[in-house]
């Protein structure tokens, strides 16, 4: 119990951190004397670094969020790195500031091959072509904004008639180069490079590596350009071809402590339609506020989103500056959403009807039937009196015999009351007892189909669907795709907005959050943590496509190796001088080098110039790195066995295959088993540097997390908790092998199943 308490102490302090030091360096002059420096790997920061600094002490990182991490956690002085991405971290990251003077002045570039001119060409005119007509100020407005985040990637068309463009970055280099809550590499070096790839009629391939391993890629041939706000210098140029520079940034400094103040002016407070021109307004993929934003705000970024939970949440976070909603579901959001308030009430009016296949005209006229009668019977004004003005939020009993089959209505789940949402696991709402009843003077069983609402017409259509009952506004557009009923409500559309940006003080529960205590704070920050890494933006797809590339190179690499150590244990046995030495040879070389510099011989240069699969090559690297261990446990296992039982089996008339299937190999197994199972262990464990020939294993997903949420420690104890899973389930399963081959310890593991 006390090595349990022990640990669990551990951890948190790694969760809350060490506390401040104080943090005192306010300006280039102070990083004098021998500072530490932080940098990433493969940069050019080092040199500019240690032109200003001699006396400088350079510590090396993988990438500019680990450099930005050990300046937080005092592990380094300061930071060095491009200015827009350094600013987009520290604001994104309490704790962390980017002094105003810059070290040096820098330009980025493309770099392509050195001889590769043509492609140099090409870039360099569409940078001409788009600072021209006014799309490279659009760009530069969409990833740097003065506040919050970037804007959304806008779609842009690419042929692929011509083949594929191949560009390789470092995608967590946000604003450059990232990736998106849609797991979508973006940035503004994408947006170039698409248009370039627009450009050539190609399509664009993205080749996510590690920042230093993009010359070498490019050397190799493995892409053809690349990206991720990269500098121009001699040095680089000596090997690559650079483009013109397409964006004038500068090397600046990172430390520790709080923003300084800075002279831009507070966010504009808005109060009426005309404030609402150049913003970011939040609308619904497919719904008519998104029509109606698109129509009368052609100067606004209209940001679409799938479900109303990510726009809700774009809101809040200030990814968005208003959003399109529904009025009569105001009260339900207010009430979750205590900082947003009404920016416009009732912009427009619209009716609601229920949407139908054009060819079921049968089932609309049913509709319209039944919408009547029920409002002749009073029921339609009771559902009005509950749901709309009451707020009732409970679902009555119909009672439905399902003698006629089923009505599949589709719905949204969480488009709020009063209209639709999941209660309980339930849904209730306005349309879901308008929809069940409706089944039910059918004689069917309502059968709700959850949709994202983008979705909803598309299913109708096809007939995955048999009706749309989600607050579906009837419009013009609409009618050309599917049949509407007469309608059953007329709903406002109003504009909200957070109310700091409106100017109204936002009140804080902050009474309550004093109260709590330590382990209250620790736990409601490990909860956050867990939202935000985990759930936020669905990252945990990253964690499970990454464990599903471990597992698969994992498995693969230790069937391949233990075939190769077969093999080189054969040769290693032989008589032959030269089978011998080869395998003495092979075993010593792959067991003295790293298996990091083998993964890059074999990807940058063994298949220079063929376009194969980095998982493929992580999987030959492995097995080749496996096979020469497993060879030596074969080989000594094997000259362990007594030679007698070998001269006794051939005298007795078997075969020196049967000699050794039969009688060798059951014995060799029961002392290989176990170094066997440490050492595939190792294995699991190693694939964590394929990350580096662009490969998106289990830590490579914590390190694209870490770059969107700037959590140093969550992602990695996460990955640390699943690679320690793995290992013991793989053990475990190895294990019961290794008891199937020892006789004795399975009838020792019968014996205390028996006992049990």
């Amino acid at each position: 119990m006390r090595h349990l308490n022990s640990l669990l102490i551990l951890i948190l302090f790694f969760v809350v951190g060490c506390g401040d030091k104080g943090h005192d360096i306010m300006n280039l002059k102070m990083l004098h004397g021998g500072k530490t420096f932080a940098v990433p790997t493969g940069t050019v920061a080092d040199q500019f670094v240690l032109k200003k600094y001699p006396d400088a002490v350079i510590e090396y990182y993988n990438s500019v969020l680990d450099c930005a991490i050990a300046v937080r956690d005092e592990k380094a002085d300061a930071a060095v790195y491009d200015l827009p991405i350094l600013m987009n971290i520290a604001a994104k990251n309490e704790g962390l500031r980017v002094l105003p003077e810059l070290l040096f002045d820098d330009q980025y570039g493309f770099a392509v091959q050195l001889q590769n001119n043509s492609l140099k060409g090409v870039i360099d005119e569409v940078l001409a072509e788009i600072r021209k007509n006014g799309t490279y100020e659009d760009m530069t407005r969409r990833w740097f904004p003065s506040r919050g985040n970037p804007a959304p990637m806008p779609e842009i068309p690419m042929p692929g008639t011509n083949g594929v463009l191949r560009f390789g970055t470092a995608a967590v280099t946000e604003p450059m180069s990232f990736y998106d809550s849609s797991r979508r590499v973006v940035g503004f070096d994408i947006e170039f490079a698409s248009r370039i790839a627009a450009k050539l009629g190609k399509s664009l391939e993205i080749v996510d590596m590690e920042f230093g391993a993009m010359l070498p890629a490019l050397i190799a041939g493995k892409v053809d350009m690349i990206g991720a706000g990269l500098s121009i210098t001699k040095e680089r140029a000596k090997t690559v071809l650079f483009s013109q520079s397409y964006y004038k940034s500068g090397i600046a400094v990172m430390v520790a402590g709080d923003q300084l103040p800075v002279t831009t002016p507070a966010p504009d407070v808005m109060k009426s339609l005309e404030d609402m021109k150049t913003k970011r307004i939040g609308v619904l993929l497919g719904s008519v506020h998104d029509t109606y934003a698109t129509k009368n705000f052609p100067q606004a970024v209209v940001l679409e989103y799938q479900n109303i939970s990510d726009m809700l949440f774009a809101l809040n976070s200030d990814k968005t500056d208003v959003a399109f909603y529904d009025h009569e579901s105001l009260k339900d959001v207010f009430r979750k959403n205590e900082a947003l308030g009404i920016l416009l009430p009732n912009l427009f009016t619209v009716p609601i009807g229920a949407g139908f296949n054009q060819e079921n005209d049968r089932l609309r006229e049913s509709f319209n039937a039944f919408l009547k009668e029920i409002k002749e019977q009073g029921i339609y004004n009771d559902m009005v009196d509950r749901w709309m003005k009451k707020g009732i939020e409970v679902m009555p009993e119909i009672k439905t015999s399902g003698r006629n089959g089923q009505l599949r209505a589709g719905v949204v789940s969480d488009l709020g009351m009063p209209f639709s949402l999941m209660k309980e696991g339930r849904l209730v709402g306005f349309d879901i007892e308008l929809s069940t009843r409706f089944a039910a003077s059918l004689g069917k069983e309502m059968v709700p189909v959850d949709l994202q609402f983008g979705s909803l017409l598309a299913s109708v259509s096809t007939n995955k669907i048999d009706i749309i009952t989600s607050s579906l506004m009837i419009t013009d557009e609409r009618k050309k795709q599917i049949d509407f009923s007469d309608p059953y409500y007329e709903s406002g559309v109003s504009v909200i907005a957070r109310k700091d940006r409106m100017g109204q003080v936002v009140a804080e529960n902050s009474a309550a959050g004093q109260q709590r205590s330590g382990i209250g704070r620790l736990w409601t920050k490990i909860s956050d943590s867990f939202y935000s890494n985990i759930l936020l933006e669905k990252r945990y797809l990253h964690i499970i496509d990454g464990l599903k590339v471990t597992i698969i190179i994992s498995l693969l690499a230790a069937i391949l190796g233990t075939l190769i150590g077969g093999l080189v244990c054969f040769m290693r046995m032989s008589k032959n001088r030269f089978l011998s030495g080869f395998a003495g040879f092979y075993i010593m070389l792959l067991r003295g080098m790293p298996v990091l510099v083998l993964l890059m011989i074999i990807y940058y240069i063994v298949f220079a110039s063929v376009n194969i699969d980095p998982v493929f090559v992580s999987v030959i690297a492995f097995g080749l790195n496996f096979g020469a261990y497993v060879s030596e446990m074969f080989r000594t296992s094997l000259e362990s066995i007594d030679k007698g039982q070998k001269e006794a089996a051939i005298a007795g008339g078997f075969t020196r295959v049967q000699t050794f299937w039969y009688i060798l190999l059951p014995q060799a197994l029961r002392s290989i088993l176990p170094v066997y199972k440490g050492e595939f262990i190792s294995l699991l464990k190693m694939t964590s540097i394929v990350g580096y020939i662009a490969v998106q294993d289990l830590t490579k997903a914590s390190d694209i997390i870490r770059s969107r949420t700037f959590d140093a420690f969550f992602p990695l104890f996460m990955v640390a908790i699943i690679y320690l899973a793995l290992a013991w389930l793989m053990a475990w399963l190895l294990g019961r092998i290794e008891i199937s081959v020892k006789p004795k310890r399975t009838r020792v593991q019968s014996g205390k199943e028996g006992r049990v």
